[in-house]
């Protein structure tokens, strides 16, 4: 079986914006954008791996929460979304956003033109490269272990494996807001109608899910 890109439960606003400008440790969403306004539907489910009290919803928006890590064996994400620093790394201290325990559990591929080494939290790896999206899925390809290989984000690196016409699938949950300005995914999801198969399909907690895959 083929070894997928996938973007799975990415979120953006009515206006398909997904991030802010002026990214810093305070917002890392950026300006503008509060991450509970476009996540909010995943994190009520039941699987939200971060619930801590009983309960949370079913349905539509739970199982594209317990799809997130199926068949995953690797991930690339930009550097962006590894953290707020730019330039050249100043502090190799900060090893992300997300703790410890890192959600991904696999390889993670972070491109930036400015390499450190490698280190491991728990069960992820990340690993930093100066690569092209082609060399980039190339080498999370090898790393996933015959598994599909997951597009994190942010925006930017969506646009850049979009435009390198790499994607296979996508899951883009569409928020009931309109955020104005920032770092947009997209005008509107037809736009990619030219290669894709699209279904939209609303869910009970106001998101629309958008569907993706190749024709």
């Amino acid at each position: 079986m083929a070894q997928l890109l996938r973007v799975q439960n990415f979120s953006v606003s009515q206006d398909g914006v997904g991030a802010g400008e002026n990214q810093s440790f305070e917002r890392p969403f950026g300006d503008g954008v509060e991450p509970w306004d476009l996540m909010s539907w995943a994190g009520a489910t039941a699987s939200w791996p971060n619930r801590t009290d009983p309960g949370g919803s079913r349905g539509l928006d739970d199982y594209f929460t317990r799809d997130f890590t199926h068949n995953i064996g690797a991930e690339i994400m930009g550097r962006n979304k590894f953290g707020h620093q730019r330039g050249p790394w100043t502090d190799h201290e900060w090893q992300g956003w997300w703790g410890d325990e890192p959600p991904f559990h696999s390889p993670v591929f972070v491109l930036t033109h400015h390499l450190r080494p490698s280190f491991t939290l728990s069960d992820t790896t990340f690993h930093f490269i100066d690569a092209t999206p082609a060399e980039a899925a190339e080498q999370a390809k090898a790393a996933a272990g015959g598994k599909d290989v997951r597009i994190g984000g942010g925006v930017s690196t969506v646009r850049e494996f979009l435009d390198a016409d790499l994607i296979d699938t996508m899951h883009v949950a569409v928020a009931p807001i309109t955020i104005g300005s920032g770092l947009r995914l997209w005008e509107s999801s037809d736009d990619l109608a030219d290669r894709f198969h699209i279904e939209k399909i609303p869910s009970p907690s106001g998101v629309t899910h958008h569907l993706f895959w190749r024709k």
